[in-house]
């Protein structure tokens, strides 16, 4: 961690919500668990904005299919899971080399436009979404990966201490949101509602006088 990452310099209302840190919701649909030997298929992220009274709202959705990297390996059990035909024309499924460069670039371009130092990953299950970006990342030899390498929020984990429910169909439901299951296990769909999830968490804390915090007196 660099110095600069240390002590960020807060300006905006967004960047004092999260030590400097612009969450960005992400959701992977892929070709199994392991994320150094199995195909990411599909990506998305969704990026935030904040009100002037700190009320966190869902943003842009930026998505794509992915072609598998070569070599990788696809489970038939992850295939029927997720609906995905790797084969499919209409899936216009592009490389990671390209695709993944550009997703990243408007995450920077939101991460500065709200006055933040770096974007911090939003996912349910948040490790095995970040542990598939970073390998991607990695694999494409991409040197400007706008996600903090390690750290993430885990709104299966928020959820849980919100509305005693970790699966994110369910969370939702208890939320009082609705879920499709029909439409779930697409990337952008459940990107979507794990952010409205994140946000619906952190406007209710604030609501119950949770943050701001007390300034010591």
């Amino acid at each position: 961690m660099t110095p600069a990452e240390e002590t960020p310099e807060i300006k905006t209302l967004f960047a004092q919500r999260f030590r400097g840190f612009l969450p960005v919701i992400v959701d992977v649909e892929t070709g199994g668990f392991n994320a150094h030997t199995d195909a990411l298929l599909e990506v998305a992220a969704v990026t935030l904005r904040m009100d002037d009274d700190g009320t966190l709202h869902r943003d842009e959705t930026f998505a794509c299919h992915l072609d598998p990297f070569e070599g990788a390996n696809i489970e038939q059990s992850a295939l029927d899971f997720t609906g995905i035909d790797p084969s499919s024309p209409d899936r216009d499924a592009q490389p990671e080399m390209i695709a993944l460069p550009e997703i990243f670039s408007s995450i920077r371009k939101a991460v500065k436009a709200n006055g933040c130092t770096r974007a911090v990953m939003v996912a349910h299950n948040a490790h095995f979404d970040l542990g598939f970006i970073n390998a991607a990342a990695d694999r494409c030899q991409i040197k400007r990966n706008p996600f903090h390498p390690f750290s993430c929020f885990d709104t299966a984990t928020l959820a849980g201490l919100a509305f005693g429910q970790t699966v994110l169909a369910k969370a939702c439901v208890a939320a009082g949101m609705e879920f499709s299951n029909s439409q779930a296990h697409s990337a952008a769909y459940d990107a979507e509602k794990t952010a409205d999830l994140f946000c619906l968490i952190v406007n209710k804390w604030q609501s119950m006088g949770g943050w701001p915090l007390p300034e010591n007196g």
